[in-house]
């Protein structure tokens, strides 16, 4: 037998090797996929729903002629898990304030959790910047909110959750919260406000609903 027959027969004998290996590894990555969407479809991961509870103002400030905004606001924020058998990881939660579609304060990092079934979650963070340029637009905006005295905040999160079902736990999703706030500005105080101690801080009871996509 010569050599290149040689070389023949082995690719013959290998080839059917090949394609086995082949249709096993296909097989196994549709069982996969098959098994987490069967999963899906029966428990039927719900949403978190997330609550904006209050806000307390420390600061919201404009200089002259309304360029430049200083904003300093801690928010409490209640997130439960409504599923029966699903569990949930936050890997990642940033959360910032934006002032009709503007970002005014830096991103805050909240601390990663897992939330059991039925769990509740509750975080209290501060989220501020200072002497952030604004929009020219926005100038008469804000100048007619303070001397309305309130202005509608927007209290977002951007973040990355993985659900857990038994010990399965899925890739990461994105989770998107917005969280709508009036509070009030310019020292006058609206309904469901408080003064906070000497700081002169003002406390607004919200207890607003999110709107969450996940």
């Amino acid at each position: 037998m010569t050599e290149k027959e040689c070389i023949h027969r082995d690719d013959e004998e290998g080839s059917p090797l090949l394609r086995r290996a082949i249709a096993l590894l296909i097989a196994f990555v549709v069982l996969v996929l098959f098994t987490i969407l069967l999963v899906y479809l029966i428990l039927r991961p719900t949403k978190p729903h997330f609550i904006l509870q209050d806000a307390t103002v420390y600061a919201f400030n404009t200089s002259a002629p309304f360029n430049f905004l200083t904003t300093n606001v801690q928010i409490t924020i209640a997130s439960r898990n409504p599923n029966d058998k699903i569990g949930i990881y936050y890997d990642k939660l940033v959360v910032h304030a934006t002032y009709r579609g503007q970002q005014v304060t830096l991103p805050t990092l909240l601390p990663q959790t897992y939330q059991g079934h039925k769990d509740v979650s509750i975080w209290s963070p501060f989220v501020y910047g200072n002497n952030v340029p604004i929009a020219p637009y926005l100038g008469n905006e804000i100048s007619q909110d303070i001397s309305v005295g309130s202005i509608l905040l927007n209290v977002k999160i951007d973040g990355r959750i993985r659900w857990k079902v038994g010990s399965f736990i899925t890739g990461k999703y994105h989770l998107y919260v917005n969280c709508p706030a009036y509070v009030g500005v310019g020292g006058k105080m609206v309904a469901n406000s408080v003064v906070v101690g000497k700081s002169l801080a003002t406390k607004y009871q919200l207890v607003q609903n999110c709107h969450v996509d996940v």
